[in-house]
């Protein structure tokens, strides 16, 4: 089943699938793919890890890093309780990772169920989407979400400061990523080589100092 799931990107890029009996699979597949909105959003269970490593290096410099990777762990109280979990990437060319959970993975809160929700970050919102977030926290107080970032994004704009302000005051935790929570991403949510032995999550170099700076800007913020 692995296997088939990595073949996946390089026979849709083609169009062609890879012999007829794969084609029905394949056309399915496609009519699913296209009731999605019309963003370009990539779900999937475990991101590869040279994303991984350059989306979520905690650098102060960003450059390149356009994307917003998104892990989740969704727990929902009810009854029984279940646990979901995934990430969710975008092209930042319409709509954010961000907006896409809310509309894809959570499009709506039952009030009769809790919501307990943890998001791993590459870096923090934007004003928009913490605008989006604050409105959901708001209107579904049976939600709690606690949001892991690895960098802060624009942070000195100082609307970017009142909107991050605005959604601790609705009930968001906002962390930066320590090296532990690094950690937990690459065992949970990369993909490891497969009949590897799983490698060890390797600490990049400055990690440590990234996380404090970071740190100490988030508390003067909030």
């Amino acid at each position: 089943k692995m296997a088939e799931k990595q073949e996946e990107p390089s026979n849709t890029q083609n169009g062609e699938p890879d012999n007829a009996e794969e084609g029905e699979e394949k056309k399915k597949k496609k009519l699913k793919r296209e009731d999605l909105p019309p963003f370009e959003i990539v779900t999937g269970e475990r991101l590869p890890a040279i994303f991984f490593k350059f989306q979520f290096r905690n650098v102060e410099y960003s450059s390149g890093r356009n994307k917003t990777f998104l892990c989740y762990v969704l727990e929902t109280q009810g009854k029984e309780s279940v646990t979901s979990r995934g990430y969710l990437e975008d092209e930042h060319a319409a709509a954010h990772a961000e907006m896409a959970f809310f509309n894809t993975i959570l499009p709506k809160c039952e009030s009769s169920l809790r919501y307990n929700i943890t998001w791993y970050v590459s870096s923090s919102p934007c004003v928009t989407c913490a605008d989006r977030i604050t409105e959901t926290l708001k209107k579904n107080k049976n939600l709690r979400l606690a949001i892991m970032v690895g960098r802060l994004f624009m942070w000195e704009d100082p609307e970017m400061q009142a909107a991050l302000k605005k959604m601790k005051s609705a009930g968001c935790k906002l962390r930066i990523m320590k090296p532990q929570d690094f950690e937990y991403v690459w065992q949970n949510f990369v993909e490891q080589e497969e009949g590897e032995e799983a490698k060890a999550f390797v600490p990049w170099e400055d990690i440590q100092e990234n996380f404090q700076y970071y740190e100490e800007k988030l508390a003067e913020i909030l």
